[in-house]
């Protein structure tokens, strides 16, 4: 009687799994950095404006 032994090698998948997750978790930073980074939703104001504006003449026209 003859015994057969089968083992298999390694599991030779070819990684798209792994692809597939990193272009997932890619995608996931993108996103939330333009929604979040760019869209301007901070806690603290980055930028001060003060505009200084002539004074009137009073003749209720503009400013010439």
């Amino acid at each position: 009687m003859a015994t057969i032994v089968n083992t298999p090698g390694r599991d030779s998948g070819s990684g798209a799994g792994w692809a597939v997750a990193v272009v997932i978790i890619l995608v996931v930073l993108i996103v939330g950095y333009f929604a979040i980074g760019r869209g301007g939703h901070s806690a603290t104001p980055t930028a001060n404006v003060n505009v200084t504006l002539p004074a009137g003449n009073g003749s209720g026209g503009a400013a010439q």
